[in-house]
């Protein structure tokens, strides 16, 4: 499956116009990661809040409803959106997930966080790398990584009930696979895209570059989360 639609304000770019792009992506992408991570650390070390929401499951609930009206809103009305709107929605999209993503991290340790955020940063480097400089192509991989994230997404709604901790930990290990694998082919399906926008038309630079830093986002966010199940230290 295609995440990324192609219309007709996309055409052919030189070397420099893709790397402009790419340039963009990572940009825009290392600011939401970096925004995620400032609101997770002062959630973390913030008690009222985290209590707040852990003895309301109707405000969780709330706030994972507007993430993914937002990547659903990002993903398919980009053309009807505003550079600025896209990027809007991008920023608070980072916002709320630093909210979501601090009730699991409360449970690990500091040094445990960063050692984690380090290696992830280095595996999502490597593999983004590969996936931007390798001839191979990794369409083949789009189908099966689609039904992965799938499969995935049904098997933790059942284990939000069955609470396995033997499924909970093959859930992540699968998860570090699945989204190593996305990395690669999600940056070389953005360097495709790179080669067929008009560098000249800055609104629409502007709004495929969010699209795909929050795809790359998401990429690096489930792998951090899948590798810290893993690895991480947990508190005692």
């Amino acid at each position: 499956m295609n995440r990324f639609e192609q219309n007709n304000s996309l055409i052919r770019q030189d070397s420099a116009g893709i790397q402009s792009y790419m340039v963009n992506v990572y940009g825009w992408m290392t600011v939401a990661i970096l925004l995620t991570s400032f609101v997770a650390f002062y959630t973390v070390h913030n008690s009222n809040i985290i209590a707040h929401v852990m003895m309301n499951k109707w405000i969780l609930v709330g706030l994972i409803a507007c993430e993914f009206s937002l990547v659903f809103g990002l993903t398919f009305f980009l053309q009807r959106l505003t550079g600025e709107i896209a990027t809007a929605m991008l920023m608070l999209y980072s916002v709320l997930t630093g909210l979501t993503t601090s009730l699991s991290l409360i449970a690990y340790t500091g040094a445990s966080i960063a050692g984690v955020f380090l290696t992830v940063s280095i595996m999502f480097g490597s593999l983004s790398i590969y996936g931007y400089s390798t001839k191979k192509s990794l369409s083949g991989l789009g189908n099966f990584l689609f039904m992965s994230v799938i499969g995935l997404t049904i098997v933790s709604l059942v284990n939000m009930w069955m609470k396995s901790s033997f499924l909970n930990l093959l859930f992540s290990y699968i998860g570090i696979l699945v989204f190593s694998g996305l990395t690669a082919y999600d940056t070389q399906k953005l360097k495709e895209i790179g080669n067929r926008i008009d560098g000249r038309d800055k609104e629409n630079m502007r709004k495929y570059a969010i699209l795909g830093a929050l795809t790359l986002y998401l990429d690096f966010i489930n792998l951090f989360l899948m590798t810290i199940q893993v690895v991480g230290n947990r508190r005692q």
